[in-house]
This record gives structure tokens, C-alpha cells and sequence, in this order.
């Protein structure tokens, strides 16, 4: 009996998903096989079934795959309906309490930084940034730490295919000032919005990172200028690091 008799179809298209899921890069089929020793046929037919079906896209080349923002769009679904929300809102609230502003979960997607949740500040005067709101990964602290999670060719290329739209007078637009921005962050491990995104509001944001190391997602907390500084932000750095640690720990348990 055949490596394909044995596995159902079904279960074939899921390792092949899991593969993209797990690669911080594009693939071709060849190379998603050569983690699942499939015939060779099998593999591309499923893989343009993925495609057609909107849970994979081909780059601008026509040859590699990448996850779809349906797929991406999926798997966000899961995670803020499954058991996790409630114990990963409760971290907020925490992390929250200790920063005493507003705390924001974000992640990836084509359209820029998405905020999947977020526990407001008690104060009056804040900056409000609703759920469900996408921000440019440029300019701000969730989508810079994002982009320097990436392995550097592709961080190079994802920085070369952004529009480096100036927003105020903070804005990184040169691409070489902000690779060199993003080197400085995957060092220290933490990014920062000095007014880039709004003016008068800064930001710091740290990785949440699967058990493999994979960036998944970012925990960021932002507030007013004129409440805070650079300074006193990084000061809460080790408090954000903490929080992204349990939050890993209660997304992956």
C-alpha cells in the first residue's frame, strides 16, 4: 500500500497547511514535500486545490505559496473563540494594571497590524485605536517588532514593498534608517513608536512567540506624550516581556 492510500485526503491537505503554518517563508510544493515524503503528483494537486480554494496564494513570481488572509483570517477566528480568549484578556487586564494604560494583542495580516484585543486605560484623556483597527507596520511599535522577527532577506523585502508613508514628523520613510531601526530592535528584543504612527502618542511592543520561536503575535501598550515618555516606557520593557511569556505559555498550553 502507497505513503497516499494510507493517509486520507483530508488529512494530507492539514500537514500540508501545517508545513506553510510553521515556515517563516514562502514555499514552493517541492519544498513543502520534502517535509512530508508525499508522491509528488499528490502534493501539487493539493496544493492548487488549496490555492482555488482561497487558503493559499502565489507570490508575485507565480511559484511560491504563502497562507491566504483567509487562512490567516481562520486561524484568528480560532484563537479568539477557543478557551484561550478568556485566560489571554484576564493577561491584559494584568499587564494593564501594572502600565496603567491601554494594552493591545495585534497581529500580522496583509492590511498592516490588526488589534484582535485590547483592555483600556482608566484615565479620560487617551488614545483610542478600537479592535478590529489595522495600523501600518512601519511606523508603529507592534508592526516594527513584527517586521524584525522576519529572517533579514525578507525583512529587507517586505520593507522594499511598503508604502513608507510619512504620517508625522517621526515617520521612518527612508528604507535603509528603518532596516537599520529594525536591526536595532531584533537585538534588544523590544520596539518603540516615538510619535511615528500619531502625534503626541508613543508605544512599545514586545513579540509573543510560539514554542518554536516563530513570532505570532505582539503585546503593545500605548499612551499620550504628554503622560509618557520614551524613557518611562522602556522602564515597563521587563513588564512586557513577562506578559508576552504567560501569554505564550496560555496560547500554546
Amino acid at each position: 500500500m502507497s505513503g497516499e492510500q494510507k493517509i486520507p485526503t483530508n488529512l494530507r491537505t492539514l500537514r500540508i497547511l501545517e508545513v506553510m503554518g510553521n515556515s517563516d517563508r514562502p514555499m514552493t510544493p517541492t519544498q513543502i514535500n520534502a517535509e512530508l515524503g508525499l508522491p509528488k503528483q499528490t502534493v501539487h494537486r493539493l496544493c492548487k486545490t488549496l490555492t482555488q480554494e482561497g487558503f493559499l496564494v502565489k507570490d508575485t513570481t507565480g511559484k511560491l505559496l504563502r497562507p491566504s488572509r483567509r487562512l490567516r483570517q481562520m486561524a484568528s477566528g480560532v484563537l479568539y473563540s477557543s478557551h484561550t480568549h478568556t485566560g489571554r484578556h484576564q493577561i491584559l487586564i494584568d499587564v494593564a494594571r501594572q502600565v496603567s494604560e491601554t494594552v493591545n494583542f495585534v497581529v500580522p495580516e496583509d492590511k498592516g497590524m490588526k488589534y484582535l484585543d485590547r483592555v483600556e486605560t482608566d484615565w479620560p484623556f487617551r488614545v483610542q485605536l478600537p479592535i478590529g483597527t489595522h495600523v501600518p507596520f512601519h511606523c508603529t511599535a507592534s508592526g516594527k517588532v513584527f517586521l524584525a522577527s522576519l529572517p533579514l532577506a525578507m525583512r529587507k523585502s517586505m520593507v522594499g514593498s511598503l508604502d513608507l508613508e510619512n504620517l508625522t514628523p517621526n515617520t521612518l520613510t527612508d528604507a535603509a534608517s528603518l532596516l537599520e531601526e529594525l536591526e536595532k530592535i531584533a537585538k534588544q528584543g523590544f520596539a518603540l513608536d516615538n510619535e511615528e504612527f500619531i502625534q503626541g502618542m508613543v508605544a512599545i511592543a514586545v513579540p509573543i512567540k510560539d514554542p518554536g520561536g516563530k513570532f505570532f503575535a505582539a503585546l503593545a501598550f500605548h499612551g499620550p506624550a504628554q503622560r509618557l515618555s520614551i524613557r518611562s516606557v522602556v522602564d515597563q520593557a521587563d513588564i512586557m516581556f513577562e506578559g508576552a511569556r504567560k501569554l505564550t505559555s496560555i496560547i500554546f498550553s
